[in-house]
C-alpha cells in the first residue's frame, strides 16, 4: 500500500476540486464551491469513475465535519473568518483580463467591494500586502478576504476582459 495522494483542480466559476487517493487506493473528492458549500464524493473501488456517494454540505455542515475529523485543528490564536462572516479565497487573473498590466489601485477593489487583497501569488513567489502601485499580470492569483458578496463582486471585476 502506498501513501495517500492529494491533488487540486480549479473549476472556473465553481470553485476548486480536491482529490484524495488513499493508501488503500480509494478515491474521494471534495468540491469547494465559491458559495462556501462543499460536495463530498466517494468512488467505487472496482470502478474509480463510478460515484458511490455524493453529499452536498452547507458551509456550516462542512465545518462540523472538519471538527469531527480534526477536533484539534482550531487554535485560539487563529482567525476563523467564517464565524465573522468573512471568506478568504483565491481569484485567478486571466491573461485576457482588462487588468493585465494595470496597477492594483485602478481596480478600486476595496472601495467597490470592501474586499482586501492580502497577497498575490505569481509563479513560485508570494507577494504579501501588495500596494496600490503593484502591477497585475495575467496568471496572477490574488488572495482576497471579505464578505461572500464582496468576493463574488471582486471575482467579477477581476474577470473583466
Amino acid at each position: 500500500m502506498g501513501a495517500a495522494r492529494m491533488s487540486s483542480t480549479p473549476l472556473p466559476g465553481i470553485g476548486v476540486r480536491y482529490d484524495l487517493t488513499t493508501r488503500e487506493q480509494r478515491h474521494l473528492s471534495v468540491v469547494a464551491h465559491r458559495d462556501g458549500s462543499r460536495t463530498l464524493s466517494a468512488y467505487g473501488q472496482d470502478d474509480p469513475d463510478a460515484c458511490a456517494l455524493s453529499v452536498r454540505l452547507s458551509a456550516g455542515e462542512a465545518e462540523a465535519l472538519i471538527d469531527a475529523l480534526m477536533p484539534a485543528h482550531h487554535s485560539p490564536s487563529l482567525l476563523s473568518t467564517t464565524e465573522l462572516g468573512l471568506v478568504a479565497e483565491r481569484i485567478g487573473l486571466p491573461a485576457t483580463s482588462y487588468w493585465n498590466g494595470r496597477v492594483l489601485g485602478e481596480t478600486r477593489m476595496r472601495t467597490e467591494t470592501g474586499v482586501s487583497i492580502v497577497a498575490v501569488l505569481r509563479r513560485a513567489e508570494a507577494i504579501p500586502s501588495p500596494g496600490p502601485d503593484f502591477r497585475l499580470a495575467g496568471g496572477d492569483t490574488l488572495i482576497v478576504i471579505g464578505t461572500r458578496e464582496g468576493v463574488e463582486a471582486a471575482a467579477g471585476i477581476l474577470g473583466r476582459e
